[in-house]
């Protein structure tokens, strides 16, 4: 140990752990952090190297019999009808299904949907309900035969502190300096301080920035491998990642047909992974984004007030020299179409991802920091109960180019960082101000981009500074753009008045090449779109290449509701076919409501058909789509019936492929190498 971790160890004894031990768990297991170092906690609280070993195996023993990965599920299930009631480490999650007016349990990688729990667990960890927790869950096989549940839950023990004191956090933190405080939170999340550079350890307590500060918008752009969304989806319980996908409205804030809050709720930091991944069908999510990364409210027919921050990750793929030099392009360029210019000048603090090293080992630490679950509970007091707003304001003064936005960006910035490395409050003038630099810069680097974009000189006060204590006023530069006039004094439109006629005076830009940079998709499909064809063809038997969304999709565009008669939904691939056009709608409109008709045979086979309808109808709540269903008994002819005036009539229904001989033949899962059924397709607008 050196003198840091003599020193940790004395003021927080309990309280940390050698983070090489993580390292050498970590690489065999697909287990969060916080859960390795909840188990290392347990079995490797000692400095003898036999000890540790012994704890080591414990651990990997302990992953071995309770930690299920997602290909032995059927085993898990077999162990606890077998052994009558089994312990796992899993992923949580607690649906309430409508219908039944109950709620049931599911573990990630256990693959059951139907496990029963009591409501003392669901109340009393209330984010099981959103996105679910890692927990201890010990499973019971049930043996009543008329109880239509195989497990329930007997016990659950969520895998975070049932305790914390943070008055011995910050009576702990006086012992130290802060540049040693800087290093054993950099060591916590199990970097090496001394293979860092003071400007790299600012930027990595950015990061963390979000899980600290209430309603704290933040983004970073940079290349691959940098570990952007380690921090959100490993390093916290009370962050959640958002991989890529779907935004909706229903999932983030509100959701109306349930009358529940989303994820901004139920978490401390929202991090969207990839986002230039992310597709936003509806405008108003757009919108109540807007509103929430303002002041942490909206209303969605109910006001809602959460302390949620935003985090946004994604890659930049370009030479930066390159954007900043470029008068079409910015540091803004992976953002999706829909983030507009208002979304944009919420972002508080933009960090430059590009001087981010690569995840390396060599960068991992051997030394000792803080349980990850610690620092995190510590950080999750921080966001909930400490306001540093009103000091901060109190003891900065910024230059007359800073405006609204700027100043509670810069504010909240200054305010993350001084929660992050002074939970005490006590911080020197010189560091005040090292704080103040280093947010202004993160907001000047948004700043600069949104004025890159804006035809006019909204946003061209770009020279943002501050005052010292010497009362001297110093403008901070970002350093990728320092020289760059492209991006410091951008190329605008001139007006030139003749008479009482403006005219638009063209300015010549020389062509530029860039780094070849693929089309977004959405660009492309702008530039080409279309009104779709009709259509009258057949598919012949045995042929392949036909799926719902090459037939249906490109009819989608603008439709509300669609309507689907099919008197042929009623056994389980029928409803498959059912499920694989409702993912076509759900990916490729704006569709609201989908509507089936249908028939049956009586109503004892119905109520099969019934029970699948209804789980889809769950399932489609969540991307924010309503789905009805009603019986007819004199429903004949199959077609799908788009309101914006298409009509797709398939022969056949939905029901046109021919049945796979396994799981094993190819087509059995991607549809496009499926033989089909003979069948005919009509496809017209009326």
């Amino acid at each position: 140990m050196d003198k840091l971790d003599t020193k940790l160890n004395e003021v927080f004894s309990g309280k940390v752990v050698r983070k090489d031990l993580l390292h050498r768990v970590k690489k065999g297991t697909n287990v969060p952090t916080f859960v390795l170092e909840f188990l290392l906690a347990r079995y490797c609280a000692s400095d003898d190297e036999d000890e540790i070993q012994a704890g080591i195996d414990a651990v990997l023993a302990t992953l071995q019999d309770n930690y299920v990965r997602p290909d032995e599920a059927n085993a898990a299930q077999s162990r606890v009808a077998t052994k009558g009631k089994h312990r796992f480490i899993d992923k949580i999650h607690v649906r309430y299904v409508e219908k039944e007016k109950r709620h049931w349990a599911s573990l990630e990688n256990f693959n059951s949907q139907r496990i029963a729990i009591g409501e003392k667990f669901y109340k009393d960890n209330d984010r099981i309900l959103e996105g679910g927790i890692w927990a201890e869950v010990t499973l019971v096989a049930n043996e009543v035969d008329d109880d239509d549940y195989a497990f329930y839950v007997e016990e659950m023990r969520p895998i975070q502190l049932s305790r914390f004191d943070y008055s011995g956090y910050q009576e702990g933190r006086a012992s130290f300096s802060r540049d040693e405080w800087l290093d054993v939170v950099l060591r916590s999340v199990g970097l090496e301080p001394g293979k860092l550079t003071h400007r790299l350890k600012l930027h990595f307590m950015a990061r963390l920035a979000p899980l600290v500060e209430p309603n704290f918008n933040f983004i970073e752009l940079g290349p691959r491998g940098t570990g952007k969304s380690y921090f959100y989806s490993e390093f916290s319980p009370y962050s959640t990642l958002i991989s890529g996908g779907q935004a909706t409205k229903a999932a983030l804030f509100y959701n109306n047909a349930r009358r529940r809050v989303g994820l901004v709720g139920f978490w401390d930091t929202i991090a969207f992974d990839e986002v230039a991944g992310i597709k936003v069908r509806d405008p108003d999510t757009i919108q109540i984004m807007k509103d929430f990364m303002a002041n942490g409210r909206f209303s969605r027919g109910v006001e809602v007030i959460a302390d949620a921050s935003m985090a946004f990750v994604g890659n930049i793929d370009h030479s930066i020299q390159q954007l900043v030099n470029s008068t079409k392009f910015d540091l803004f360029l992976p953002l999706p179409k829909e983030f507009d210019l208002a979304i944009m000048d919420r972002f508080a603090c933009y960090l430059p991802g590009w001087e981010m090293p690569k995840t390396s080992s060599d960068f991992l630490t051997n030394n000792y920091g803080f349980i990850t679950d610690y620092l995190a509970e510590a950080f999750h007091h921080q966001l909930k109960h400490t306001n540093r707003f009103e000091e901060v304001s109190r003891r900065i003064k910024l230059g007359s180019a800073v405006e609204g936005r700027d100043e509670k960006g810069v504010k909240k910035t200054v305010c993350a960082l001084v929660k992050l490395l002074h939970p005490d409050g006590k911080v020197t003038d010189e560091e005040f101000n090292e704080y103040v630099a280093y947010a202004v810069e993160g907001r000047r680097r948004v700043k600069e981009q949104m004025n890159k974009r804006k035809p006019d000189d909204e946003f061209a006060k770009i020279d943002l500074s501050y005052f010292d204590v010497d009362a001297k006023e110093v403008v901070v530069h970002c350093p990728e753009s320092v020289g760059a006039q492209a991006t410091l004094d951008p190329v605008r439109e001139s007006m030139v008045i003749d008479g009482d006629a403006p005219q638009v005076e063209a300015v010549v830009d020389v062509p530029e090449v860039l780094d070849p940079i693929p089309p977004a998709v959405d660009e492309v499909a702008a530039a080409v779109v279309t009104e779709p064809e009709e259509k009258h063809f057949k598919i012949l038997y045995g042929d392949t290449g036909h799926t719902l969304q090459s037939i249906v999709g490109p009819y989608l565009v603008g439709a509300k509701e669609v309507v689907i008669e099919d008197a042929y939904i009623r056994i389980t691939h029928q409803v498959h076919n059912l499920v694989r056009l409702c993912e076509v709608i759900a990916k490729n409109s704006s569709v609201r409501k989908i509507r089936l008709i249908t028939g049956c045979d009586n109503d004892e086979s119905f109520k099969r058909t019934k029970d699948m309808l209804e789980d889809l109808k769950q399932s489609l709540i969540e991307v924010d789509i309503e789905f009805v269903y009603e019986v007819s008994d004199t429903l004949h002819d199959r077609e799908i019936r788009i309101d914006n005036g298409w009509t797709v009539k398939i022969g056949r229904g939905l029901d046109f492929y021919q049945k796979t001989n396994s799981f094993f033949d190819i087509g059995a899962n991607d549809l496009s190498q499926r033989k089909c059924l003979e069948t005919s397709v009509d496809i017209y607008k009326s």
